[in-house]
């Protein structure tokens, strides 16, 4: 009797921030954003040197943490989301663990895109998401095995989640995604009228 199994599976991890740890103000949270984009001039340099839209930290804040409080709350909230999702996708750490590499901000203006990228040199990495307005769009995750299909042809626009050569996840306001970060993604084109805010992170095994 035939049987087909799937291999090498590629785990998305999704929760709601609260989930684990000590909660995170929300509202705070939101604020702080606003207030680090307006006064870090480095980044509003970067971003406009880039052609970057909107606004990010990736390139000229890599302490939050250390400067602002509730971002040092943040992080061992991540902590163990991170810890939860090393479980499961089974990985031998021995005797040395996963930490945060670094932590930015990120606050796409309606019309703004984030093109496809994966993060070399991190183990996990991840978003959390502060404000996503109705129409933000969501995070495209793209299979990793697409720049080996030279000749297969295209999927059907049904396929199971698990055979599409592309998936699309809407997170809310709250949430927490972590995936492997050679996993390649993107940010579709935010098609809101209001900003969309999120906070993404790298992890290294330490």
């Amino acid at each position: 009797m035939s049987d087909i199994t799937s291999l090498f599976v590629t785990r998305l991890y999704q929760a709601a921030l609260s989930e684990r740890g000590k909660p995170v103000d929300p509202v705070e949270l939101e604020a702080s954003c606003w207030s680090i984009a307006e006064d870090d001039e480095a980044g509003q340099a970067w971003c406009d040197e880039n052609g970057y839209p909107g606004y990010t930290s990736y390139a000229s804040l890599t302490d939050l943490p250390y400067r602002f409080p509730i971002f040092k709350d943040l992080v061992p909230v991540l902590d163990k989301h991170v810890k939860a999702f090393a479980k499961d996708l089974e990985f031998d750490l021995g005797d040395r663990k996963l930490k945060l590499e670094d932590i930015w901000i990120n606050i796409l203006p309606p019309g703004g895109i984030h093109t496809g990228h994966l993060h070399p040199h991190s183990v996990i990495s991840g978003t959390t998401y502060v404000a996503v307005p109705s129409g933000a769009g969501s995070i495209k995750f793209e299979d990793p095995r697409l720049a080996m299909m030279m000749a297969a042809p295209a999927r059907k626009k049904d396929a199971r989640a698990e055979l599409s050569t592309f998936s699309y996840v809407s997170p809310a306001a709250g949430d927490v995604l972590l995936w492997e970060s050679w996993l390649r993604h993107e940010v579709p084109i935010n098609m809101a009228d209001e900003e969309r805010i999120s906070i993404s992170f790298n992890y290294s095994w330490d």
